[in-house]
């Protein structure tokens, strides 16, 4: 081995090498290595073997280290030697402080701006649900709840408490059922089943399977759904992208997450895309680990893709001027070159200012910024996303943030590294490419939960928290106005404090994807003369149930499989189900709970639970 070590090394000048650290230790080396250590020199690397001592002395450690630059060097297209050349230019525009805009004109795309329940909403609605079955899902579920003051993996977090329903369940339940009423509206097509990838980590991936493996998949088949894991990326220990050997070991690089950015590579890489197009996919849609209330748009956004035929759209709400969420733009360069992109909120504002209006980002007359909020949910169509990323290798257009100790630019306070968004993929598209968007009412659309108590708790008043204590109380509000909506008398909520939040409380109703996905199904199950009280709890846990003259004040559950048709009606009255505030640092109680600052005593319901085949009438 030697002898094949020194001769891979041969060609490499001697004198250019100047590592003799390196060169004592290549009789310990492979071939593979050999090469690996000559892409590391060539890039301005030798300082990574500044304290390697004589082989003997931890020689499994330096074999070790090279089996981690080989992963780093695959994981990433074009290999260590693109990303030490992209960082080096990127941190070259950094210290230069480049305006990444320059040249740049901003406008507002075009797109499709929905109001939920009226007759364009409702013809949305029932494409996307007939399209659903040509569509693949990518969850990107890289992150830990370390933020939210959870321990667990994000995903695994009740999604609301009622039910405690978690955001996994809830996702595959929607996907589930949108796929049996995709395949029950094209009868006599063979039936399809809808694949679901999810993007995992190092931190979340173990946690994600024994999840998933724990609960049966949670009704899905495991052939269904794919777990992709994220590799991390080098860190860089200054401008001239020296890479940053991990303060821990001596013989690793430090690494660092690289951003949701990677699901494209990754997808492409894995040759997922092409055996989902050879399965007759024609949509893939992309969402993020917390939003509870997302599969309430998704039917009608990817009705819009279909109709409108883009082949992207990003989901959007209605956004304030200087609201701290990213704007929807169109981007057009003195040279002609437009792209409809994401652009930060912290650059939207100076760019309009510095282009098209010395006031920057301000409201229109109906009270928004004609930018839409980008909520990072987005519909690809499959066959030119799979043509671009033949172009790209899925490489996204990336950016630096280092923190620098002072004004001369010149270090860095801790290491940084490139970092890519999900959302930026339409960057190298052509100015051909059909991008568009999708608006919806954020009451609908957007509740995520990333916030620790004590952050939300410092959010100004009027700004959303963006909490488990927002979040849990964003799908009660849904039901509430979806079923107001429907003709169903719901009483105004009222104010309550938890966690130093102040928020809205409606009546706490749940119901599972199967009962209603579209606003038609829920016009469907609930007849007239329905009323339901502030206080009351209403948790849904079937597909055919029927709800008729209705009067609730209190709590009330029925769970039914799909082959009971259960009818509800009359009056229920009961103590109910109340909501006792908690301490977000009381550690007796579980972390789930204690980040909500509430929790449900179950006084008294009324429960029907319906596992017989049949038709039932359940009255009080």
């Amino acid at each position: 081995m030697a002898d094949s070590a020194a001769d891979q090394l041969s060609n490499l000048d001697i004198s250019e090498l100047n590592c003799p650290n390196l060169q004592k230790n290549l009789q310990i080396l492979s071939p593979n290595h050999v090469e690996l250590a000559k892409v590391l020199i060539r890039n301005g690397q030798s300082h990574l073997f500044d304290n390697w001592p004589e082989p003997g002395v931890d020689d499994d450690e330096k074999r070790a280290f090279f089996d981690q630059v080989a992963r780093l060097n695959a994981s990433y297209p074009g290999g260590l030697v693109q990303y030490i050349k992209n960082a080096r230019e990127l941190l070259a525009d950094s210290k230069a402080g480049k305006n990444p805009f320059d040249g740049f004109t901003p406008s507002v795309p075009t797109g499709e701006n929905l109001t939920f329940a009226d007759e364009n909403f409702i013809k949305y609605e029932e494409a996307g649900v007939k399209e659903a079955k040509n569509a693949a899902f990518v969850l990107v579920a890289g992150g830990l709840g370390e933020r939210l003051g959870y321990n667990g993996i994000k995903v695994a977090l009740p999604s609301e408490t009622s039910s405690g329903t978690c955001f996994l369940q809830l996702y595959i339940e929607s996907i589930l059922a949108l796929q049996e009423a995709s395949c029950k509206l094209s009868e006599g097509e063979p039936q399809k089943e809808i694949p679901f990838a999810i993007m995992t980590s190092d931190d979340t991936h173990a946690r994600t399977l024994e999840l998933l493996e724990s609960n049966a998949y949670f009704g899905m088949k495991p052939s269904q759904v794919i777990l992709l894991k994220q590799e991390k990326v080098a860190c860089l220990a200054d401008n001239d992208a020296r890479l940053a050997v991990d303060p821990q070991n001596k013989y690793r690089i430090q690494t660092k997450p690289h951003g949701h950015g990677d699901v494209h590579s990754l997808l492409y890489s894995s040759g997922l895309l092409n055996k989902w197009h050879d399965s007759g996919v024609k949509w893939v849609l992309f969402f993020q680990d917390t939003n509870g209330l997302l599969f309430k748009a998704i039917p009608a956004s990817l009705g819009v893709s279909a109709i409108r035929q883009y082949q992207v759209n990003s989901l959007a709400v209605p956004r304030k001027a200087k609201e701290a969420i990213g704007g929807i733009a169109k981007l057009t360069h003195a040279d002609g070159r437009t792209m409809v992109i994401n652009v930060e909120y912290n650059q939207l504002d100076p760019l309009l200012q510095a282009t098209i209006n010395p006031e920057g980002d301000v409201n229109s007359e109906n009270g928004f910024s004609p930018f839409p909020g980008n909520i990072n949910q987005l519909i690809l169509e499959l066959e030119s996303y799979i043509e671009e990323l033949q172009k790209t290798g899925g490489a996204i257009k990336e950016f630096v943030n280092p923190k620098y100790k002072d004004a001369t630019k010149t270090s860095f306070k801790s290491s940084t590294r490139l970092e890519c968004m999900m959302q930026d993929y339409p960057k190298t598209l052509p100015p051909t490419a059909r991008v568009g968007f999708t608006v919806m009412d954020i009451w609908l659309a957007y509740a995520p939960v990333k916030n620790n108590p004590e952050d939300a708790a410092k959010v100004p008043k009027g700004n959303p928290y963006h909490s488990a204590t927002s979040g849990e109380m964003a799908i009660y509000r849904a039901h509430s106005l979806i079923l107001r909506k429907a003709g169903v008398q719901i009483d105004d909520p009222i104010m309550l404090v938890f966690n130093g939040q102040e928020v809205e409380v409606w009546p706490r109703i749940v119901w599972k994807p199967k009962w209603a996905l579209t606003f038609s199904d829920v016009k469907r199950k609930i007849k007239e003369n329905c009323s339901i009280s502030q206080k009351s709890t209403m948790v849904l846990k079937g597909k055919n149930i029927l709800i008729e003259e209705l009067s609730l004040d209190g709590a009330l559950v029925v769970d039914s499989i799909d082959d009971a048709e259960v009818k509800v009606e009359g009056s229920v009255q009961n103590s109910g189900w109340i909501l006792e505030n908690v301490d977000y640092k009381d550690t007796s109680i579980p972390e789930e709970i204690r980040i909500r600052g509430f929790k449900i005593n179950k006084v008294e319901q009324l429960e029907g639970n319906f596992h017989e085949p049949g038709k039932y009438s359940m009255k009080p």
